[in-house]
């Protein structure tokens, strides 16, 4: 089945997305919405995009559909490790010592299938021994949150897990196939929470590091300066930031500190 999607109904379904998500879609990315919601056209017996856009006022559990549908979820193990070893070899020991105490917090938003989640808690396992560690990790996507409950990947996933760590915290599960030991599990909450919805960002409290990293490139300057300001408020005070390594908060915000390690900015609550 070919689905037209007509100039007023694609800038009608975008408006609804950012409104509900915060994500904002160019023109240029026309083509995602067209490809990606068609399946869900098809698949709930409707006519065409205007009907789903009307599903969509509803009927709110097709959001979840929806998220999923236009989530990308491109990620894997260790990816931009630097800021993770920052993490461990500077901003940790400071933590503590302010705290006066070994418990830490950390808060992965938009964790994708979890391999950020899991491989902090690897870090921290293998460099830290003594802190007691909590790790939340968020999604909108209630798929990929339930693949990183699984926990289960692919060769290509870990292709940058050290030998020692791949034999240590995964068992092989077929020839492609790797999944997370139980041990590792434990130390990661998952949870589905758009990074928009102010109710339940704001019930994140206390958060002594949070990575944000590779999302915010999704919203305009508003939504980013919306989500980066729930973010500085779940953070205690003194705790950190991190982004993506090509994402800056100049333009967004002057509430966060930059601290630069090894070339490495991390955005510090003061």
């Amino acid at each position: 089945m070919s689905l037209q999607l007509q100039d007023t109904t694609f800038r009608q379904i975008r408006d609804f997305i950012y409104e509900k998500s915060g994500i904002y879609i160019a023109d240029s990315k026309r083509y995602l919405i067209e490809n990606r919601l068609s399946k869900r056209i098809e698949d709930r017996g409707l006519k065409g995009f205007e009907d789903y856009l009307e599903l969509l006022k509803k009927d709110s559990s097709e959001l979840v559909r929806l998220f999923d549908a236009i989530t990308t979820n491109e990620t894997y193990f260790f990816r931009e490790n630097q800021q993770i070893e920052i993490m461990i070899k500077n901003l940790v020991p400071r933590i503590i010592e302010t705290k006066g105490s070994k418990d830490l917090r950390i808060w992965s938003a938009a964790c994708s299938t979890g391999e950020e989640p899991y491989t902090i808690a690897m870090m921290l396992l293998e460099d830290m021994p003594g802190i007691r560690f909590e790790i939340f990790a968020s999604d909108i996507s209630e798929n990929v949150l339930q693949s990183a409950k699984r926990g289960v990947y692919t060769s290509y996933s870990v292709r940058n897990v050290p030998s020692i760590l791949l034999n240590k915290y995964f068992r092989k599960n077929g020839q492609m196939q790797y999944e997370i030991d139980s041990r590792l599990k434990k130390f990661v909450n998952f949870s589905n929470i758009n990074l928009v919805d102010e109710k339940r960002m704001r019930s994140i409290k206390g958060i002594d590091i949070i990575f944000c990293r590779n999302v915010l490139i999704y919203f305009d300057d508003r939504a980013k300066q919306k989500v980066v300001s729930f973010l500085y408020d779940s953070l205690r005070q003194g705790g950190y930031l991190f982004v993506g390594t090509s994402e800056s908060l100049h333009n967004v915000t002057r509430a966060f500190r930059p601290v630069i390690f090894d070339k490495v900015v991390v955005y510090q609550k003061v």
